[in-house]
């Protein structure tokens, strides 16, 4: 049997609250999107004033950075460099999703989706910095 690490709500919550954090510093209004390491939605903040569709944006962005285990960033340049064979594997190819990497093992990912997808990125990795580094 293997024994593996797992994110709590309270982690999917701070992380939550550490990309909130970020995005209110910068005057943006996002989606946060914290998934386990099935994919699965564990915590969603909309941020008032965001468009409706970032809360399905945040979402993909989240699950593509957990199942690839990478950005979804790393995705969108690959496509972009010519490979676009791999939007048809079911991935978000654009920046903003960030997997959560614990002690080796991906315990999950944040997406984020409102502003530029560079600053989504931006926001999502200040979540995982508050997992990951404490």
């Amino acid at each position: 049997m293997l024994k593996k690490l797992a994110l709590s709500i309270d982690d999917a919550k701070k992380a939550a609250a550490a990309c909130r954090a970020e995005a209110e510093k910068n005057k943006w209004n996002v989606v946060i999107a914290v998934l386990d390491d099935g994919g699965h939605l564990m915590y969603l903040e909309r941020m008032d004033g965001t468009q409706k569709a970032s809360s399905r944006i945040a979402f993909q962005k989240g699950r593509t950075a957990i199942m690839f285990k990478r950005p979804s960033g790393a995705l969108e340049k690959v496509v972009s460099g010519g490979r676009v064979a791999v939007m048809s594997l079911g991935a978000t190819t654009v920046e903003g999703g960030v997997p959560i990497v614990v002690e080796g093992e991906y315990v999950g990912a944040i997406g984020v989706s409102g502003v530029q997808s560079h600053e989504d990125a931006q926001v999502a990795q200040a979540g995982v910095d508050a997992i990951v580094k404490g």
